[in-house]
């Protein structure tokens, strides 16, 4: 299985807390997840470029590892 990286190329692994390094509006919703915005508890997925999580005001969300940093 291929590694998941962040954007500054640290491995991630579930379980870890990131930052986000952009700000970004999540489809479907009003709410954009500000620059900064801390993510716990990281669930990897099948696609190396996609990492699953659960964001202040937002369940279920996926999200690019290009726009993560690990913590």
């Amino acid at each position: 299985m291929t590694e998941t990286k962040d954007a500054f190329g640290n491995e991630l692994a579930n379980g870890d807390t990131v930052v986000l390094v952009k700000q970004l509006k999540v489809k479907g919703t009003k709410v954009a997840l500000k620059k900064g915005t801390v993510v716990k508890n990281i669930r990897l997925s099948n696609n190396p470029k996609e990492i699953n999580c659960n964001a202040p005001k937002v369940k279920g969300l996926v999200l690019l590892t290009e726009f993560v940093k690990k913590k």
